[in-house]
């Protein structure tokens, strides 16, 4: 069989990590699939910039209809990043018939259906395993691994940033903003942040899982969003105290066909194996019905790890080439979307409230528990230096969300009450 002919849109750093397996593992990559791999064409913005990787500057463009158009070039891989001007270049290439693998989550969450919709049409590939956790093969798992099984929940650490963030808060009792500035300049955290730690980008991914897990079309909108930017040392310490590690959790559940899909900072109990996940590694853990639970686990970002993930997905492509099956992988999400309302969402919270330290102020706050029939699981309470005042932490037991809700603005207007310094989900039992 001919060589397979690849182009490469992008030459950063995940692009770079491309090319080195390529070439390094030419040997492996023939007895896998028969054949030589080959690429012909490389999109980058400049051609004369300095590189982390060496290549002929023939294979160099700026020119994007170099790759898409030509007919030679059997796949199309993808690591430049951006949404709408990929898109348009993805949707192009489909036309003209060429397979596409990409890393690129922010694009396949808003607009994968329409792109796997089109490769179906133009039978081609459109795989996206890097697009979620770097080199952990959790999309290739739930498709393939467990797609006789019917998943009912997949909670996880899907973002390496806030979770190197967050590992650094809780071992050296540094506050956010501090350590935020270390990741920064170690190059775990971007100039700017946002988009890791207001969970955007791990909510992008907990769309692109919930949508392949549950065969339903979730969108982005779908996802409940909450940062790390506000967790403070001191949250963190109570957790601890507690038998809680405080994590950015990623939960998509589904019940009776409805879902429910959020990122929020979250205490885990200190047994659960999530808990243990440090720094900027990333963790899966997914439930289904037959199997029961199971965890991924590894380097969540990085030029090897995600470079491994989309070269073993173009092993995929040139496989399916070769039995002649592209185009057919693609499966268009068997359920309608339900999604869960308020009433519907079920959880344990912890709350951490400032109150003026008087007799009766615990009465009136067990009281509004107990009207929405609320109780508790872990209590306590602490003096604070500021003269008058006492810091109340309370873990409840399962309550709905609506009911939770309805509770915060209640307590909020109970006079004795003086600020509702933090509330966060909890998962898991913590033995202490």
């Amino acid at each position: 069989m001919k060589a397979i002919s690849i182009g490469l849109l992008g030459l950063g750093t995940v692009g770079s990590g491309v090319i080195k397996i390529i070439e390094n593992h030419q040997d492996k990559l023939m007895h896998q699939v028969g054949c030589p791999v080959t690429i012909k064409k490389i999109l980058v913005k400049q051609l004369d910039k300095e590189r982390a990787v060496r290549v002929d500057p023939s294979l160099l463009t700026t020119n994007p209809n170099d790759i898409i158009e030509d007919p030679e070039i059997d796949v199309i891989i993808e690591v430049m990043g951006g949404i709408e001007e990929t898109r348009e270049h993805l949707l192009n290439a489909l036309n003209n018939k060429k397979h596409i693998v990409t890393a690129n989550k922010d694009l396949m969450a808003l607009y994968g259906s329409q792109l796997l919709t089109a490769a179906s049409e133009n039978g081609c590939d459109l795989f996206y395993e890097a697009s979620v956790a770097g080199g952990i093969p959790i999309l290739r798992g739930l498709v393939d691994g467990l797609a006789s099984d019917r998943i009912t929940k997949m909670m996880g650490i899907v973002n390496g940033t806030t979770n190197f963030i967050l590992t650094k808060m809780s071992k050296e009792g540094l506050p956010y903003e501090e350590v935020l500035a270390e990741a920064q300049a170690l190059g775990f955290a971007e100039s700017d942040p946002t988009a890791d730690v207001e969970g955007l980008d791990a909510a992008r991914k907990m769309t692109i899982l919930a949508t392949l897990g549950f065969s339903m079309k979730i969108d982005l909108d779908d996802v409940k969003v909450t940062g790390i930017s506000s967790v403070t040392e001191e949250d963190i310490e109570y957790g601890r105290q507690l038998g809680y590690a405080m994590k950015l959790i990623g939960i998509a559940q589904r019940e009776d066909e409805k879902v429910e899909v959020s990122v929020q900072p979250t205490l885990i109990a200190a047994s659960h194996p999530l808990a243990s996940v440090q720094n900027e590694y990333n963790a899966v853990y997914v439930y289904g019905e037959a199997v029961g639970e199971t965890m991924f686990y590894g380097p969540g970002a990085g030029s090897m790890p995600t470079a491994t993930a989309i070269v073993s997905d173009l092993v995929g492509v040139m496989k399916n080439m070769r039995l002649g099956v592209n185009g057919r992988s693609s499966v268009t999400p068997q359920y309608q979307k339900k999604l869960k309302e308020p009433s519907e969402m079920y959880s344990k919270y912890f709350l951490r409230i400032q109150v003026k330290d008087e007799v009766g102020v615990f009465a009136d706050i067990t009281s509004v528990f107990s009207k929405h029939n609320v109780s508790f699981e872990k209590i306590l309470q602490l003096p604070i230096e500021e003269k008058g005042l006492a810091e109340i932490v309370l873990v409840t037991h399962r309550a709905s969300l609506q009911d939770y809700n309805d509770i915060l603005v209640e307590i909020r207007d109970i006079e004795t009450v003086k600020e509702l310094k933090s509330s966060y989900r909890v998962e898991g039992s913590a033995k202490i």
